[in-house]
């Protein structure tokens, strides 16, 4: 079960409002939404129909973060119930890096998608994808652009000046979170996918027409999920240009050695994720670090289970409480034509452990 802000669904009526209205309007109106900068206000009332797509991508990134953590002590769901465009975690650890993340690519996904869908009026297909075949030429033999390739880059561009619009502050947290904001964003163009379609007379495939589109968003959380846990520590730097982010000395000793024999400094990769602080043990409730604790949660005991979600490392040592639950379900469910299905009723009997 996914936690979607109320305050989620406040920010989309009200932005709803904001398209039946005037320009002059719109301002007004923009301006009552908590957590956004004067940046975040101007790009609200100049197109509003793209702020629902954010919220739409808030709402994705939201669902996909709770389910990628469903098994952590930390998962996912204190963080998004915060304001929905405003800075989302305090401590500037790997799950920030994460969330920071996913939430971008969310923001970036869901514009490209509207503006496939002709919801926003400033965008549509990507026209660099049209009459033009897949050796580069205008017309191929084999396959030429065609359909609505999807304007991932609008998307991304929109995301971007909404989503870096918070990081005002331009320390060291704020280069982590435009870091992270970009990998995330960038990810959803590197994972576009192509699809055609064939024609010719009884299915045969004399010409194939392409297009560009996005894949499930679920792959855009299982990657960011590899990079989370392949995240990098960072430090900050002061140069000539002000305030960089480099590889910690510490963490990754062999990356900043070879750096070195460079003379110069190791820098985070643009996909990569990385962090500034270590993460907190997500134990205890802590608004703070955004956790609720796991007091409560639900955890394995089953021999030779030794995932996250165990209760060895769920209950963080202070054990965990034995429920034995019966209960009537239905099973052995048969269709009948037409049209009815017909189940019998069977009792089971299960342990649900919870931690204490």
């Amino acid at each position: 079960m996914w936690i979607i802000p109320n305050k989620l669904l406040i920010y989309i009526f009200w932005i709803m409002e904001i398209r039946l209205v005037s320009s002059f309007t719109s301002a007004m109106l923009c301006g009552r939404i908590p957590g956004l900068t004067a940046a975040q206000r101007q790009l609200c009332s100049e197109m509003p129909d793209a702020l629902i797509a954010l919220g739409e991508g808030h709402q994705l990134g939201s669902q996909e973060c709770q389910h990628q953590f469903r098994g952590h002590r930390w998962n996912c769901s204190e963080v998004w119930q915060r304001n929905v465009f405003a800075h989302i975690m305090p401590v500037a650890s790997r799950e920030a890096a994460f969330t920071y993340a996913i939430a971008n690519a969310g923001a970036a996904y869901a514009v490209t998608a509207a503006c496939a869908r002709g919801n926003i009026s400033t965008c549509g297909c990507d026209g660099r994808h049209k009459s033009s075949g897949g050796d580069g030429s205008s017309i191929s033999m084999d396959w030429k652009w065609g359909g609505c390739s999807a304007d991932v880059d609008f998307g991304m561009r929109f995301a971007r000046k909404f989503m870096d619009a918070r990081e005002v502050e331009k320390d060291a947290r704020s280069l982590m979170n435009l870091h992270n904001n970009r990998a995330g964003r960038t990810l959803v163009k590197k994972l576009l996918k192509t699809d055609c379609k064939c024609h010719g007379v009884s299915g045969s495939c004399v010409m194939k027409t392409c297009w560009k589109s996005l894949p499930p968003f679920r792959l855009m959380g299982d990657r960011l999920m590899q990079k989370y846990h392949k995240a990098k520590t960072v430090q900050v730097v002061r140069g000539k240009r002000g305030l960089r982010l480099v590889l910690s000395r510490k963490k990754h000793p062999a990356a900043v050695a070879a750096a070195s024999q460079k003379q110069t400094l190791a820098w985070p990769k643009r996909l990569e994720l990385i962090y500034l602080a270590p993460s907190p043990n997500y134990c205890e409730r802590s608004l703070r670090s955004g956790s609720l604790g796991t007091k409560g949660r639900i955890c394995q005991q089953k021999q030779g289970h030794h995932g996250p979600q165990s209760c060895d490392l769920l209950c963080c040592g202070r054990g965990y409480n034995t429920q034995y639950i019966s209960r009537t379900v239905q099973c052995s469910c048969q269709f009948h034509w037409c049209c009815q299905v017909e189940c019998k009723l069977c009792d089971e009997s299960y342990e649900e452990f919870t931690c204490k």
